[in-house]
C-alpha cells in the first residue's frame, strides 16, 4: 500500500500528469465553490426570521450544511476521478507497466451502474451514522471511515474495471480490501487539507493502478 502511494506521488511531476492534475484542480474548485454557495444560501434562508426559532433554524442549517459538505465530498472526488481515470491510468501504465495489453474491461454502462450502487450504499451508511454527529469525536471518526471506504473502493473499482468485468473487480476488491481501505483512509485525510485535496483524485487513481498491478508482489 505504501509503495503504491509513493509511486503515485513520485509521478505527480510527470508531464503526462500535469493536464489531469490541472483539470482535477479546476473541477474540485468549481465543485467546492458551488457547494459553499448553496450552503450559504440554505443557511441564510433558514435564518431569515427573528427570535429563537430563527436561531435554532440557523444552527440546524449550519450542522446540515456541514454534513452535506462531507456527504458530497466523496462523490465529488470520485466524479472527478472518473473523468481522469483513463488518462492518469494510461500514464502510469506507460511509465511503469509498458508490457500491458490495451485495456478491455467492463462496459461504460456496467461501470456506471457499479458506481451508482456504491454511492447508494455509502449514502445509506452515512444516514445510519447520522446520530453520531451529536458526539463529535465519534462522529468525525465514523465519517472519516465512510470516506475511506468510499474513496478506496470507488477509485479501485474505477481502475480495475478498465481491465476486467464488474464481477471480477468486485472479487478482487474483496481480496484486497485491507490495502484498499488503508489507501482510502490516507486519501480521505488528504482530502480535507487544502491544497492536497486537489491532488487526491489523480494521486488516488495512480496509487490504485499500482495496487492493481502489484497485487501479487
Amino acid at each position: 500500500m505504501i509503495r503504491s502511494l509513493l509511486l503515485a506521488i513520485g509521478q505527480v511531476g510527470d508531464p503526462a500528469f500535469r493536464r489531469p492534475v490541472l483539470i482535477g484542480a479546476v473541477l474540485a474548485l468549481l465543485g467546492g465553490v458551488a457547494l459553499i454557495g448553496l450552503t450559504g444560501w440554505a443557511v441564510n434562508w433558514l435564518a431569515g426570521g427573528e427570535g429563537w426559532i430563527a436561531t435554532a433554524a440557523a444552527t440546524a442549517g449550519g450542522l446540515l450544511a456541514l454534513l452535506a459538505a462531507w456527504w458530497l465530498f466523496v462523490p465529488l472526488l470520485l466524479a472527478i476521478a472518473s473523468i481522469l481515470t483513463d488518462g492518469v491510468a494510461a500514464a502510469v501504465e506507460q511509465r511503469h507497466y509498458p508490457g500491458l495489453p490495451p485495456p478491455r474491461g467492463a462496459s461504460t454502462a456496467a461501470q456506471a451502474w457499479s458506481g451508482l450502487l456504491l454511492a447508494l450504499r455509502l449514502a445509506l451508511v452515512t444516514l445510519v451514522l447520522l446520530p453520531l454527529l451529536l458526539l463529535p469525536p465519534f462522529g468525525a471518526v465514523a465519517l472519516w471511515a465512510v470516506a475511506a471506504v468510499g474513496l478506496g473502493e470507488g477509485l479501485f473499482l474505477g481502475v480495475a474495471q478498465r481491465r476486467m468485468s464488474v464481477a471480477e473487480s468486485e472479487a478482487l476488491k474483496r481480496r484486497l480490501r485491507v490495502p484498499i481501505w488503508m489507501l482510502g483512509g490516507v486519501l480521505a485525510l488528504a482530502g480535507i487539507v487544502a491544497p492536497l485535496n486537489l491532488l487526491v483524485p489523480v494521486v488516488g487513481t495512480a496509487a490504485m493502478v499500482h495496487l492493481l498491478q502489484r497485487r501479487n508482489v
